[in-house]
């Protein structure tokens, strides 16, 4: 049998052909890839940019402190806490002679993505540290007038019986730049208030209460007014608003306002966390949302030569510090660890006034 032939126009046709499809192919994947790889590139570049912002902010806020004995967690693996101070110091990065207006200690486990909180009201009567050696009682917002950071570190570290890993402390008034980089924060205002700017001016805010936005002036008005109830309200409120911060931080609609936050955050803190090490912290908040366990001592306020204080009753003191321990891994749980288990203290004060 003869081999049939294919007449060569056919032959050339399908050639023509072929390479018609080949080259509209061809033409669909370009017009598919070339933005794609624009988009990416420039997402590498910002992310890039944010990153060596981030770095560079967090390396210029760094201060180290002297320990009596060196801090040796991994934020990836282990729980770390953090005591963050607020301090009432208005000239940024003028951390001088000033009283920690917020104290707050924290513990984030990155393991089951879970954070304990607690204030410690600025006017708690205590034993204030420093080297070792107790200096004097006093209101515990004192002790950075002793030492700065060391000083409060080590008195908090007596007064809860726990460790301080790290410590930030910022100018109180930052966080309202903070707060206006990240476009607002959104929380639920528990209480109404009228409050002064940050300027000084009176009556100039007012937030009525509910759910809302609250800009960074409102934020800060919320967070240090304290003639309408007590400085254990005040604190609660703190709390409250640094969970919204973290909260928009980590939401991904925040991440093109972040190089801005970050700005806000370098230029008006201090802290002994290396930048890897608050990256790592990070990375564990992106992988899963955190669950907030705040805290409230239970207290009792007195008079002394004059002055205001506030007393945390001990069995308060001790509750919590054994909530802290046992996030830290530091102590066994037990009764007090049981589901709808409810302290109430017994309210003896520790202090004859």
């Amino acid at each position: 049998m003869t081999k049939k032939q294919i007449p060569s126009t056919t032959r050339s046709d399908y050639r023509r052909n072929g390479k018609k499809k080949k080259t509209k192919s061809q033409k669909i994947i370009l017009t598919i890839l070339i933005p794609l790889m624009a988009i990416l590139l420039v997402i590498a570049v910002f992310a890039a940019k944010l990153f060596a912002e981030a770095q560079t902010a967090v390396e210029d806020s760094y201060h180290s402190i002297e320990r009596e004995s060196e801090v040796n967690v991994n934020p990836i693996e282990e729980t770390v806490s953090v005591l963050i101070m607020g301090v009432d110091d208005t000239e940024s990065r003028n951390l001088g002679s000033a009283r920690t207006d917020a104290l707050i200690y924290l513990t984030i486990d990155p393991n089951e993505h879970e954070i304990n909180m607690v204030s410690i009201p600025r006017d708690t009567y205590t034993e204030i540290m420093y080297d070792g050696q107790v200096q004097k009682r006093n209101k515990i917002n004192s002790a950075y007038e002793v030492g700065q950071e060391k000083a409060v570190i080590e008195t908090v570290e007596n007064l809860l019986d726990v460790p301080v890993h790290y410590y930030a402390t910022f100018n109180f008034d930052s966080f309202l730049e903070i707060i206006d980089a990240l476009g607002g924060i959104e929380m639920d205002v528990p209480v109404t208030i009228t409050e002064q700017n940050s300027d000084g001016k009176m009556g100039q805010i007012y937030l009525e209460e509910g759910y809302q936005t609250l800009n960074g002036e409102q934020a800060l008005a919320l967070a240090r007014t304290r003639k309408i109830d007590n400085d254990v309200k005040r604190g609660e409120r703190q709390q409250l608003i640094i969970q919204a911060i973290v909260k928009k931080a980590l939401s991904i609609g925040s991440i093109p306002k972040l190089s801005d936050a970050i700005e806000a955050v370098g230029s008006n803190m201090r802290t002994d966390l290396r930048f890897n090490e608050m990256l790592n912290i990070a990375q564990s908040g992106l992988e899963g949302s955190y669950t907030f366990n705040s805290h409230i001592f239970e207290w009792t306020d007195f008079n002394l030569y004059g002055a205001s204080m506030v007393e945390l009753y001990p069995d308060s003191v001790d509750y919590i510090s054994h909530k802290l321990r046992v996030a830290l891994d530091l102590e066994a749980e037990d009764e007090r660890d049981q589901e709808g288990y409810e302290f109430t203290s017994n309210r003896i004060p520790e202090y004859a006034y």
